[in-house]
């Protein structure tokens, strides 16, 4: 009998620590004495993009490539990818899908507004704002819970893994990761086994890719015109963000041109008066102008406080 492939997605936004997710269940899974794959998926962008990394283990050795298309287990750190079509999250879901979300949402609420027949989760640490300051700890909740949900690794099996993937970081980084990743495998103990491995994929039974037929046009017509100016202004990458750099005007020296310069968008704009002015609408939260700043006259905050402070009133 062929050994069952267990198929993995995690999905996250860049800084939760996805790809540190899944190279901590992978090492996990290899202690545990299986065959491993584990890979991550995203662009070029930066924090708080949309990616995704995949994990998948068998008792035999696996032959098969690229990303998970039906997976067996889907985490998801950050809710807010749910409803992005270009996220993915729900791609390839069948009913004996298992669909874990950090979330404070009950599953009962989700299966609801979601209307799947699969098995869904809560994993509530991480939800509502406490994962903006702390987002590599969801990382290491989500491959907790996910080596508890798989029921072949052991509590040893995940504090090594964790202690090999996150040893050079020091001691302090492994102990922070260690006891959030063992309370969720803690917190799953009455659904170890849930996940059940998938069939291996027959390679004569195969599904074409879906294409979409599109008539030959002239080329002025169909041609996209990528050098057209402006063209990226009107997408909101603002919306990736997870912390929003906030300007503090009475440290601001008005040096005019260094946070300016060293944004890798152009997001920051200076003023008549010298002054930084941020895009919010465009800036993606890289904080590299949270670094160049000479005075520190920029910090950090958390995207839902922020929000929530410009909605009451009260400046950020």
């Amino acid at each position: 009998m062929t050994a069952g492939i267990y198929r993995i997605r995690f999905h996250g936004r860049g800084g939760q620590g996805m790809k540190t997710a899944s190279r901590m269940l992978g090492s996990a899974f290899f202690a545990a004495g299986l065959e491993v794959q584990d890979a991550p998926r995203y662009g070029a962008e930066r924090r708080g993009a949309p990616i995704f990394a995949y994990v998948r283990a068998s008792a035999a050795p696996i032959d098969e490539r690229g990303i998970i298309r039906r997976p067996d287990l889907v985490v998801v750190a950050d809710e807010t990818l749910i409803p992005v079509p270009a996220a993915g999250v729900l791609a390839g879901i069948t009913p004996r899908t298992v669909l874990l979300v950090a979330s404070r949402d009950s599953p009962e609420a989700w299966r609801r507004r979601l209307n799947l027949e699969s098995t869904i989760l809560a994993l509530p640490d991480f939800a509502e704002g406490q994962d903006r300051p702390v987002q590599p700890l969801v990382g290491a909740a989500c491959a907790g819970a996910a080596a508890r949900l798989v029921g072949v690794i052991g509590r040893a099996d995940l504090d090594q893994a964790i202690t090999d993937e996150l040893g050079h970081l020091g001691d302090a980084v492994v102990a922070a990761n260690r006891a959030q990743a063992l309370a969720a495998y803690d917190r799953f103990a009455d659904q170890a086994g849930l996940v059940a491995p998938g069939v291996p994929a027959d390679a004569t039974r195969w599904e074409p890719p879906a294409w979409v037929d599109l008539p030959f046009e002239d080329a002025r017509v169909a041609a996209p015109i990528i050098h057209a100016a402006l063209t990226s202004e009107a997408v909101k990458t603002g919306a990736w963000r997870t912390l929003r750099p906030v300007v503090d005007p009475a440290r601001c020296n008005r040096c005019w041109w260094i946070c300016s310069t060293f944004c890798p968008d152009g997001a920051i704009q200076v003023g008549p008066t010298g002054a930084p002015r941020i895009d919010y609408e465009h800036c993606k939260g890289c904080l590299i102008c949270v670094a160049q700043c000479p005075p520190h006259a920029i910090a950090a905050l958390p995207e839902r406080e922020a929000v929530a402070r410009a909605a009451a009133g009260a400046a950020p």
